[in-house]
């Protein structure tokens, strides 16, 4: 070993300087796989490698990590990086959710402009034949026409506002984005539910649009409280907000250095099963009626931040994370 960073001192309890000058095989629980994998990057078998070992730490128990072998431009030189097994298949779960995402919105787009054309004509042509007829009972079918009509209109419309509606920049407080968020709420939902708030009042402002994040969590606060419609008749329904500051993190492929947090917990009744890995999948709804775009536009906002929404769900505790980096 000649050289070992924090990280890997914090994972081996040790300092780098006793890290360094080690035979590092030997801090993996099963030695011959790095060392048949540093054999075959002398021999130019590979410029990448991955593999998934347990590091020995030492105190505790042996820690699951994702390692890549990767050749430099110096002859027999290796740089060994290790993943927490965990925080490899969040960045690969957070990566596919961008992915989709991006698929999503591209999807929506098309879709919506392929409806919108031929559903004016649907519109007019009603009116039009609704102008010809003289039976009452007949012009109740064109009004029937033209009131799904205009339903679907409004629908296209949700879907290509975010994409309509320009980015308007300045500079946002989060906690006055949650608690416009908490006025609206409480408005709507008055009786048996308690709203919690756990700023952390450090945070900094930061360069956003401020309408499009109170869109953002308020479609995720109102989707919780039509959750806790059960727990609000009994009185102990509960939605917090927690702001927190999260160092060196990475999301979206990329490091950065801070980044704001922001739950919306609720403890209502989770999400169902069926739906968990798709719920920012447009027209996908746990609720009867539900339009199913709710979660989709807050989750297009946020990106258009360069941030990413999480859902960590079970019976009783529903956790939506808000991550957006910060300069």
């Amino acid at each position: 070993m000649r050289f070992a960073n924090a990280a890997l001192e914090d994972a081996l309890g040790m300092s780098r300087r006793s890290i360094a000058g080690t035979a590092f095989a030997q801090a993996f629980t099963e030695p011959q796989q790095l060392l048949t994998a540093l054999q075959g990057a002398r021999d130019n078998e590979f410029a990448v490698l991955r593999y998934d070992a347990a590091l020995q730490r030492h105190a505790g128990e042996p820690l699951p990590v994702h390692v890549v072998v990767v050749q430099t431009e110096r002859p027999g030189e290796v740089v060994v990086e290790m993943l927490p097994l965990e925080q490899h298949a969040r960045q690969e779960r957070e990566e596919r959710l961008i992915d989709q995402a991006q698929a999503n919105k591209e999807l929506i787009r098309n879709l919506a402009h392929e409806i919108k054309n031929p559903l004016g004509g649907i519109r007019g042509a009603a009116q039009l034949l609704e102008m010809e007829i003289e039976s009452r009972e007949l012009k109740e079918y064109t009004q029937v026409i033209i009131h799904e009509a205009d339903r679907l209109q409004t629908l296209v419309d949700r879907l290509l506002a975010p994409h309509r509606r320009p980015h308007v920049v300045g500079d946002v407080n989060i906690h006055e984005v949650c608690e416009r968020v908490r006025s609206l709420i409480l408005a709507e939902f008055p009786r048996g539910l308690k709203v919690r708030r756990e700023y952390d009042t450090s945070l900094p402002e930061f360069r956003g649009d401020r309408e499009q994040l109170i869109q953002a969590v308020l479609n995720i606060a109102h989707n919780a409280c039509q959750a806790l419609a059960d727990r609000m008749a009994e009185g102990d329904a509960e939605l917090v907000f927690r702001t927190r500051i999260a160092r060196q993190v990475t999301f979206g492929k990329q490091r950065y250095r801070l980044a704001l947090e922001l739950h919306v917990i609720d403890n209502g009744p989770g999400v169902p099963p069926a739906i968990k890995d798709r719920i920012f999948y447009p027209l996908v709804s746990g609720r009867d009626g539900g339009s199913g775009l709710g979660l989709t536009l807050a989750q297009t906002f946020v990106q258009q931040h360069h941030g990413l929404i999480e859902c960590d769900s079970v019976p009783g505790r529903t956790d939506f994370k808000i991550l957006i980096p910060l300069p």
